[in-house]
């Protein structure tokens, strides 16, 4: 049997905050606007907000987000709106920068393959 990864779903209280943050600052599309309900298209996989809580003793993920330019990406996201994005730190053979979203959640932009 093979599972593929479909959607990571973010649970949140902040709605509107987390959906400006996905869809104006990250720039992904909004595939499913429901109330209470928000899926925005990234690639092969899905990001997803619901509203609400986690049950108890969930944690949430870190979403990577792949760029070959890291430098560029944390440029034009710092332009968009993302307060939270730290330096970008060479790891190597790729180089990655690190932020949260309005709820507190890791996002990260890397360049690994």
């Amino acid at each position: 049997m093979r599972l593929d990864l479909r959607r990571i779903t973010f649970f949140t209280g902040n709605m509107a905050a987390m959906t400006a943050f996905y869809r104006d600052v990250i720039g992904l599309e909004i595939v499913t606007d429901e109330p209470g309900w928000k899926d925005f298209a990234a690639g092969n996989c899905h990001i997803s907000l619901h509203r609400g809580k986690p049950r108890i003793g969930a944690r949430a993920p870190k979403i990577a987000f792949y760029a070959a330019d890291i430098a560029a990406a944390r440029a034009a996201l710092v332009a968009r709106g993302a307060t939270t994005f730290g330096k970008v730190i060479a790891m190597g053979y790729f180089a990655r920068c690190e932020a949260t979203d309005p709820d507190g959640n890791a996002v990260s932009i890397s360049s690994r393959p």
